[in-house]
C-alpha cells in the first residue's frame, strides 16, 4: 500500500531528472557547436585576411605587360624621324622629323589630323636636330645660319559640350624667331637645353670643333622683354668623332661618347669648360653602340653593340664625384632602340628583329620580353604616363599599351641592399616620397623590420626581469592580502591607453632622460643594488625589530628606499655631469664617443614600451605561478628544502610553460605596438643598434604613411607587405611559444 502511494511523487521526480538532464545536455551541445563555430570563425577570418593581405601584395611581383593597340602607317619616308611621342591620353600620336616637320595621327582612326612646319629664315636650312629629355617634349632645330630654334608640342584640352577634345599645336617658349648662336657658322650635332631664363647649346662646327653657348635672358625693365646674353667658348680637345652630345638638364656637365670612351666635361663655368672624367668603356671588340641619358639625367646608360647596357653614375670618391659602373643588364640580342620612361627609371629597348624588352634599373628586373612585327625600329618613346608606347618601324608608328605598374618592387629591393643614384654605396633605405619629379622611391623593409626588432629587443630588456620577478614575488612570497591588491593594480595597467604613454614618453620622459642621463644611469644601477641591500639588511636584523612591521606589510619598506635612492640619483646627476662629462653629456656622447644621440631613442622607447608590455607578462606569468598545486611546494618543504630551493626547482619548472608564454606574449605584444614607437621615437629608418639612436618600425610606419599613400600604387601595396610581414612575426611567435609551451608541458607535467 505504501508503495502505491510513492509511486505518484517517484515518477514525477524521474520526469524532473529527464527533464533537467535534457535540458543540461541541449546546452551542453549548444555550448559545444558555440564554440566550435566561434573557433572555427576565428580561424577563417585569419585566413581570410591572410588572402586579403596576399591578394593586395601579389601585383607588385607581376611583371609587366604590352599589347599592340595601333599600327599608324604614314606617307613621308624619305626623311628620317627625330622623335616621336603622343599625349597624356594615348588618343594622338605624334612623329617629328628631323627637318622640324611635327605630323598628329589620331591613334583610333589612323588618320593624319594635323602636319605642322616651323617658320625658318629666308635661306636659312636645317642642319642638325635635336631632342629635348622626354619629359619636355621639346627639340631644337640648328639651322645653317648658326641660329637655332626651339619648339615644343603641345596639345590643347577643351570641353565643348562636355566633350573632351584635344588640339595638337606647336609652341615656341622662345619666340617663332630664330635665337642667334654662333653667327656664320652651321650648327652641326646640336645637343641643347633649356630651363628658365638659362639655354645651353653644344654643337660643332665645319671644322669639327665642339663650341658651347650659354645664353643667359634678363627681363627689360622698360620693354618687358627678355634680351639674352651670349657666353661663346671652344670645348679643348673634344673628339670629333663623338656619337652624339648629351646636355644635363642643370647645365653642369657635357657628355661627348665615343665607340670606345665616354668624355665628361663641367661646363658650370662656361669659359673654362674642363675635362672632368674619361670613362674607358671598350669591352674588347665589343663598342658602344648608343649613350643616353636616363630619367633624373643622373644616371648614363651605354648600350653595346652586343646587346648588354650598362648603367653609370656619379659616387663620391677622393677625387669628387666620378661616374662609376653600377649595374649592368644583358639582352638577349642586340639593341637599335632604346627608350626611357619620364619620371621613372624604366626603360625599352628593341632589337633589330623587333625584340622588344621592358627593363627596371634600380630593382634590376627584367619586366617584359616579347617580338613583335617591329623590325628595324627607328625612333621610340614612352607616353606621359608610361601607359604607351610609340615605336617607329615599317614606316608606320606602332601604339602598344603598357601595364607596368610597379617596376621598382622586386624581392632584391625590399631585404638586400641597393644601390641608388647619389649614395656612395648599396644601402638598406626606406624613403618612399619626396617633393620632386625625378625621385625615385626607396622601399627597403630591412630597416623597418630591423626597427620593429629593436624595439621589441629593448621592451623587452626592460620589461622581462621586472614582470617574471614580480610575478614570482606576488604568487609565491606576496601574502594574499597585499596580493589582493597589487595584482588588480598592475592589471589595470593594461588598460592604460597607449597613446598617452607615447604622449608621455615623448613630451616628458625623452627630455627627463636627456637632461638628466648621469642620473637615469645611475639610478638604473643603484635601484636594484639598494633593493637586494635592503633585503640582506632586514634578514640580518634581530627578530624582535622584524616583529615591529607585520609580515603581511613588509614591502611597504621598500617604498622609502625607492624614492631615496630616486631622489639620491637626480640630484648626483648634475654633479656627475660636470665632473665626467664636462657639464654636457649629449655633447660628450656625441663628440667624444662619436655615438649619435638623438632625444627620442631606443632607451626612451624601452621604458615607455615596457610598461606597455609588463602587465601583460606580470599578468598570465603570476596566474601560472600561483597556479602550481600546494602539495608540490609543501611536499618539497615537508623533505627539508628551503622556499628558495621549492620555488626554483619546483615551483618555477612546473610554471614554466605559462612563464615561456607571457614572455612570447608579451613580445608579440611589443612586436605590434604603434602609438608608443610612433610618439616617442624619431622615426628614422635606420639600422643601428646603439640605444641613444632611434628606429622606424613596420606598426609606426603603416600608421604613419597609410593615410598619404595612393589606392593601389606601390607605396600602397608594400605597407600591406609590411603588415604581412608583422602578420607573419606575431604567427611566427605565438607558434613557437605554442609549440615550446606543449613541450615544457609534457616534460614537467610528472612533477
Amino acid at each position: 500500500m505504501e508503495s502505491q502511494v510513492n509511486q505518484p511523487g517517484s515518477e514525477t521526480k524521474s520526469l524532473l531528472v529527464g527533464r533537467k538532464a535534457n535540458r543540461r545536455a541541449f546546452t551542453d551541445k549548444a555550448a559545444e557547436v558555440g564554440v566550435t563555430v566561434g573557433g572555427t570563425m576565428v580561424f577563417v577570418a585569419l585566413l581570410l585576411i591572410f588572402f586579403y593581405l596576399l591578394y593586395v601584395i601579389k601585383p607588385i611581383f607581376d611583371g609587366a605587360d604590352v599589347e599592340p593597340v595601333s599600327t599608324i602607317s604614314y606617307q613621308n619616308t624619305e626623311t628620317a624621324t627625330l622623335m616621336v611621342g603622343s599625349d597624356e591620353q594615348n588618343e594622338i600620336a605624334y612623329r617629328v622629323l628631323v627637318n622640324g616637320q611635327v605630323d598628329f595621327y589620331s591613334v583610333a582612326s589612323k588618320q593624319l589630323i594635323e602636319s605642322f612646319q616651323p617658320p625658318l629664315p629666308e635661306g636659312a636650312t636645317v642642319v642638325s636636330s635635336a631632342k629635348a629629355k622626354p619629359n619636355e617634349q621639346r627639340f631644337a632645330l640648328g639651322l645653317s645660319t648658326g641660329e637655332a630654334l626651339i619648339v615644343g608640342v603641345d596639345f590643347g584640352v577643351t570641353y565643348p559640350d562636355n566633350v573632351r577634345t584635344i588640339t595638337p599645336r606647336l609652341r615656341y617658349p622662345l619666340g617663332e624667331t630664330p635665337i642667334m648662336v654662333d653667327e656664320g657658322q652651321p650648327l652641326h650635332h646640336l645637343a641643347f637645353d633649356y630651363i628658365d631664363s638659362r639655354i645651353g647649346f653644344a654643337y660643332q662646327d665645319n671644322q669639327g670643333a665642339w663650341k658651347l653657348n650659354r645664353l643667359e635672358g634678363e627681363e627689360n625693365m622698360m620693354t618687358e622683354e627678355i634680351e639674352w646674353y651670349s657666353d661663346l667658348t671652344v670645348v679643348e680637345d673634344a673628339p670629333k668623332d663623338a656619337l652624339t652630345a648629351l646636355m644635363t638638364p642643370d647645365h653642369r656637365q657635357l657628355i661627348l661618347p665615343t665607340s670606345n670612351k665616354i668624355f665628361i666635361y663641367d661646363i658650370r663655368d662656361t669659359d673654362e669648360p674642363s675635362l672632368l672624367q674619361v670613362i674607358d668603356v671598350k669591352d674588347g671588340s665589343n663598342k658602344v653602340s648608343n649613350v643616353s641619358l636616363l630619367a633624373g639625367a643622373s644616371s648614363i646608360l651605354v648600350n653595346y653593340q652586343d646587346g648588354t647596357i650598362d648603367q653609370y653614375f656619379q659616387v663620391s670618391s677622393r677625387s669628387g664625384r666620378l661616374y662609376q659602373k653600377i649595374r649592368d643588364f644583358e639582352i638577349d640580342s642586340p639593341v637599335q632602340t632604346i627608350a626611357t620612361e619620364f619620371y621613372r627609371k624604366s626603360f625599352a629597348v628593341v632589337s633589330p628583329e623587333g625584340e622588344l624588352s621592358l627593363l627596371y634599373t634600380t630593382s634590376q628586373r627584367n619586366l617584359f620580353t616579347e617580338t613583335f612585327n617591329i623590325a628595324q625600329p627607328g625612333a621610340m618613346a614612352f607616353s606621359p604616363r608610361s601607359n604607351a608606347l610609340i615605336v617607329e618601324a615599317n614606316n608606320s608608328l606602332n601604339v602598344f599599351a603598357v601595364d607596368n605598374d610597379h617596376p621598382e618592387v622586386s624581392w632584391s629591393a625590399l631585404w638586400q641592399k641597393v644601390w641608388y643614384e647619389g649614395y656612395p654605396e648599396p644601402q638598406y633605405v626606406w624613403q618612399s616620397t619626396s617633393g620632386s619629379d625625378d625621385f625615385e622611391a626607396k622601399l627597403s623593409l630591412m630597416p623597418l623590420a630591423f626597427g620593429t626588432m629593436k624595439a621589441a629587443f629593448y621592451a623587452m630588456l626592460f620589461a622581462v626581469p621586472l614582470a617574471i620577478a614580480g610575478a614570482i614575488y606576488t604568487a609565491y612570497f606576496m601574502s594574499p592580502k597585499v596580493r589582493s591588491v597589487v595584482k588588480p593594480t598592475i592589471e589595470i595597467m593594461e588598460a592604460l591607453p597607449t597613446v598617452i604613454l607615447g604622449f608621455l614618453a615623448g613630451l616628458w620622459l625623452a627630455p627627463l632622460i636627456e637632461d638628466h642621463l648621469p642620473g637615469i644611469l645611475v639610478l638604473l644601477t643603484l635601484l636594484p643594488t639598494s633593493i637586494l641591500l635592503s633585503a640582506f639588511t632586514w634578514s640580518r636584523l634581530p627578530n624582535s625589530w622584524k616583529q615591529r612591521l607585520p609580515e603581511t606589510y613588509q614591502e611597504i619598506m621598500l617604498i622609502p628606499v625607492i624614492l631615496f635612492v630616486g631622489w639620491f640619483s637626480f640630484e648626483i646627476s648634475p654633479v656627475i655631469e660636470i665632473a665626467f662629462f664636462d657639464g654636457n653629456t649629449r655633447q660628450f656622447i656625441t663628440n667624444d664617443l662619436g655615438i649619435t644621440f638623438d632625444q627620442r631613442n631606443a632607451f626612451v622607447v624601452g621604458i615607455a614600451m615596457g610598461f606597455a608590455v609588463i602587465p601583460t607578462i606580470f599578468s598570465i606569468a603570476e596566474d601560472a605561478i600561483f597556479s602550481v598545486p600546494r602539495h608540490l611546494s609543501n611536499g618539497s618543504l615537508a623533505l627539508g628544502a628551503t622556499n628558495w630551493q621549492t620555488l626554483t626547482r619546483v615551483v618555477l619548472l612546473t610554471a614554466s610553460p605559462g612563464i615561456f608564454s607571457a614572455v612570447m606574449m608579451g613580445l608579440g605584444r611589443a612586436v605590434g605596438e604603434t602609438m608608443i614607437v610612433l610618439m616617442a621615437t624619431g622615426n628614422t629608418a635606420i639600422l643601428e643598434w646603439s640605444v641613444f639612436e632611434g628606429m622606424r618600425t613596420l606598426a609606426a610606419n603603416i600608421a604613419v604613411e597609410m593615410p598619404e599613400s595612393a589606392i593601389g600604387s606601390s607605396h600602397y601595396r608594400v605597407l600591406f607587405l609590411a603588415a604581412f610581414v608583422l602578420f607573419v612575426f606575431t604567427f611566427v611567435f605565438n607558434t613557437i611559444a605554442e609549440v615550446v609551451r606543449q613541450r615544457l608541458r609534457e616534460r614537467y607535467s610528472s612533477l
